[in-house]
């Protein structure tokens, strides 16, 4: 039998759902419900005209770019039985990424596919906690010149992925766990309004 958590860690674990509710708390009482809406309104006009919605980022951030596709591809409220929504997440394969980050090298690995895979009319979600990632930033960069409207799911200042963007998500905080989870978070709203607005008469 194990001994008992000090009373430190479970200080320390009270601590870090507290620091997590404040962020949200904090951004509740920001615009960013605002600009989330109006992310969710392009995007869903984006796909009502044929358009689909594109995400990229490193590390966690490429998982809840996957996970936020994966919502709308396949649906997260379980009581709303509706078609597929167009979405992917630029990461795509292992063989795709290695390629491009052998042959061309790793700032050019979601640039790359968005040029291959993006039109005009889509979005891109560019998710970064720093708004320094050079991949994403390029990809955005790209999109700029192709007609794709840009979003930012960033950090602490947005940094320089902020000016890139049409719309942006900038969570107030340093920490990138607190960032990833307000993150993950607006990821499940951006769905929930996407799916209202479709659910709407055009």
């Amino acid at each position: 039998m194990t001994d008992a958590p000090s009373q430190t860690l479970q200080n320390r674990a009270q601590a870090v759902f507290e620091e997590s509710a404040a962020v949200k708390s904090q951004i509740a009482a920001s615009d960013a419900p605002q600009v989330l809406a109006r992310m969710a309104k392009i995007a869903g006009e984006a796909i009502r005209s044929g358009g689909k919605v594109m995400f990229c980022g490193n590390g966690g951030s490429a998982a809840d770019a996957q996970h936020i596709a994966a919502e709308l591809l396949v649906r997260l409220r379980s009581d709303r039985d509706r078609e597929s929504l167009p979405a992917l997440a630029l990461a795509q394969d292992t063989s795709t990424l290695t390629a491009c980050a052998n042959d061309y090298g790793y700032d050019f690995i979601f640039e790359r596919t968005l040029r291959g895979l993006g039109k005009p009319g889509d979005v891109l979600v560019g998710i970064t906690t720093s708004g320094h990632s050079p991949n994403v930033i390029k990809a955005m960069e790209a999109a700029k010149g192709l007609g794709i409207s840009i979003f930012g799911f960033l950090g602490g200042g947005g940094g320089k992925a902020a000016p890139l963007c049409d719309e942006a998500f900038i969570v107030p905080a340093k920490d990138t766990g607190r960032i990833q989870e307000a993150h993950i978070t607006a990821g499940h709203v951006l769905v929930e309004l996407v799916e209202d607005v479709l659910n709407e008469a055009p």
